[in-house]
């Protein structure tokens, strides 16, 4: 597709209401590597601490048609729509 979804790693929480509404397949829960924990705010790192570093990732992000359910579905907002 021409538009990607993008996850805020700083608002996700892995409830995973974008791995269920996706008619594509876009999206699975993970956990978020060490590398990319350095970046985060603190209560971010604080939340993913407590939570166990689970997030959404779009590991299928190809095949995304940019219909908008995973926006509107995530309770934190952390996902957006980005042209490639």
């Amino acid at each position: 597709g021409q538009f990607v979804p993008v996850i805020d790693r700083n608002a996700c929480d892995a409830k995973a209401d974008c791995v269920v509404i996706c008619p594509y397949d876009v999206f699975e829960l993970g956990f978020l590597p060490p590398e990319e924990r350095q970046g985060l705010r603190t209560l971010a790192k604080i939340k993913g601490f407590i939570g166990g570093w689970k997030q959404s990732f779009a590991v299928n992000a190809d095949a995304c048609q940019a219909c908008g359910l995973c926006v509107q579905a995530c309770p934190e907002k952390a996902i957006t729509l980005a042209r490639r």
